[in-house]
């Protein structure tokens, strides 16, 4: 019997299992796996609503972020009042998934994925989601997933562009390895990189890039590798041009999945990370417990000050910092590094 207060998963998920390939044997599945989103925004957002939404049983949401006025357009989790609140992404995005699907187990952390914590934040996961916002996470990702033989799926969205890759480090039944992510690009962009904050974006592209992502997990998660998609797709929605890359065959010279050399989870190319095009630098070497409310009381005459459990946001013009529990923080205001460095010693500590 199932309670009066609780759906009843068949009804929930019948027009799924009416798709033959997934049927209810693939539901099943879908209950047992375990999905990992890396980022939480506009692209991560839409992909974690779609996996909850298709059952898929439990799910790690990863984000160092908070929620603004301006994701309101393409974040499809949050509102207002998340925005209003600065809530965090990830908090926000599980109690968004909450209301609409119970039986989903959701993990979030608000957190910078780094060479120290992504064994223990990504090790019970099934397959790997890429919604980051920097190629620097994304490389590290590709060396965690081949280390571990992990399938992730790397995607993008800026402007009205879309693109997925998928990327399996072991082969699958019949199913054969591709190219990981160094494979096809060796070496992360080089020069002015644009981003959502410089080049706009559509949130109809951002939920093209989620639907092309979850579906290649969803095929995965349900036993249906076979159907994997081996290239690198994209496609410009304004202009309709798209293009596929093959990713068949993995480059025989490869440092990561050929010889295995792993530089970015030894923590290469990751002192600080200066935020995709938001103006902003994180610190996040200071990993100790913040008494938030302490803080706040200690910076409340030097500028305006707001907090909640999960973070703190100080406003000093023209700077705002953005303090989390952990102690790492966002400095807004800056592109140097070294001002960055000196404003969390100043008001933080060193």
């Amino acid at each position: 019997m199932i309670p009066e207060n609780k759906i009843d998963p068949t009804d929930r998920y019948s027009r799924q299992t009416l798709f033959s390939p997934i049927g209810l044997s693939g539901q099943q599945k879908l209950k047992n796996a375990h999905a990992a989103v890396i980022g939480v925004g506009a692209t991560g957002a839409a992909a974690a609503s779609l996996l909850a939404r298709a059952g898929v049983g439990t799910l790690t949401l990863i984000d160092r972020d908070f929620v603004e006025p301006s994701n309101l357009q393409r974040q499809v989790l949050f509102t207002e009042a998340d925005a209003l609140e600065s809530l965090p992404k990830a908090e926000a995005a599980r109690r968004r998934i909450a209301d609409f699907n119970s039986e989903v187990t959701v993990h979030a952390h608000i957190a910078d994925l780094t060479p120290t914590n992504i064994h223990a934040l990504l090790g019970d996961a099934d397959i790997l989601l890429d919604a980051t916002d920097n190629f620097e996470t994304r490389y590290l990702l590709n060396d965690y997933a081949v280390q571990q033989q992990k399938p992730w799926i790397y995607t993008a969205a800026i402007g009205s562009y879309a693109a997925t890759m998928n990327i399996l480090p072991a082969d699958l039944g019949e199913t054969k390895r591709t190219a990981c992510l160094a494979c096809i690009f060796p070496a992360p962009p080089s020069g002015v990189v644009e981003t959502c904050d410089t080049a706009g974006i559509l949130n109809t592209a951002v939920n093209l890039a989620a639907s092309l992502a979850v579906t290649e997990a969803l095929k995965l998660l349900t036993g249906n590798a076979p159907a994997l998609r081996r290239t690198l797709f994209s496609l410009d929605l304004w202009t309709g041009d798209h293009s596929e890359i093959r990713t068949g065959t993995p480059r025989a010279d490869c440092e990561i999945c050929a010889h295995h050399r792993f530089p970015h989870l030894q923590g290469a190319g990751r002192p600080q990370i200066t935020l995709c095009g938001r103006n902003s630098v994180q610190i996040h070497e200071h990993k100790r417990p913040v008494d938030l409310q302490e803080l706040a009381a200690r910076l409340s005459p030097h500028g305006a000050v707001r907090f909640n459990q999960m973070l703190l946001r100080f406003e000093r013009t023209p700077h705002t910092l953005t303090v989390f529990a952990d102690g790492r923080a966002l400095i807004q205001g800056t592109t140097d590094v070294a001002v960055a460095r000196s404003l969390y010693a100043r008001f933080i500590g060193s």
